[in-house]
């Protein structure tokens, strides 16, 4: 990994340096099924309502975001309450040099006791890069769905990739 990297809770005021990472992705790619990249004012209220019940974190050195992560809802009823989808986005400059994995690796921890039982990541493909990296953390390939999202003039596919992270008590 990078050297001096922390990983840390993100806030508002890393907006500005994530929606900087973010945009090529919404902008140049079909990573992100997202139109228009976000403001920063945007991804600032995205890490508040976030953090009311998921984990939101960032990867820095010397004060620069070099990637983020974070969990969020996989579906709205309740019955996928203890389900959360993660998801990462790093800095050309961070990609290859850990700082996805050691991002991960504190976000499943995190996950974990929240009391989460399962993670499952939404994967637009082909992305091989990013299937790669969660099969290499435990993810598993789930089952993929075709044609489910429309970018750039075409039609893309969806993989779904599942980790189990514990069993919590269900109340």
């Amino acid at each position: 990994m990078l050297p001096d990297v922390q990983i840390r809770s993100a806030t508002p005021a890393d907006a500005a340096q994530i929606a900087a990472i973010y945009a090529p992705y919404v902008t140049d790619t079909v990573i992100s099924f997202e139109d228009d990249a976000p403001t920063p004012v945007v991804i600032a209220d995205r890490v508040r309502t976030t953090r009311m019940a998921y984990p939101y974190l960032v990867a820095e050195s010397d004060g620069k975001v070099l990637a983020y992560a974070y969990g969020g809802p996989y579906r709205a009823r309740r019955a996928y309450r203890f389900t959360a989808e993660v998801t990462a986005y790093a800095s050309p400059q961070a990609q290859g040099q850990g700082v996805g994995r050691a991002l991960y690796d504190r976000l499943l921890d995190d996950l974990v006791q929240a009391r989460f039982h399962t993670a499952v990541a939404i994967i637009t493909l082909p992305n091989q890069a990013s299937v790669g990296f969660h099969e290499s953390l435990g993810f598993q390939h789930m089952g993929t769905v075709a044609q489910v999202g429309h970018k750039f003039g075409s039609w893309h596919d969806t993989g779904i990739w599942q980790r189990h992270l514990s069993r919590p008590e269900v109340t």
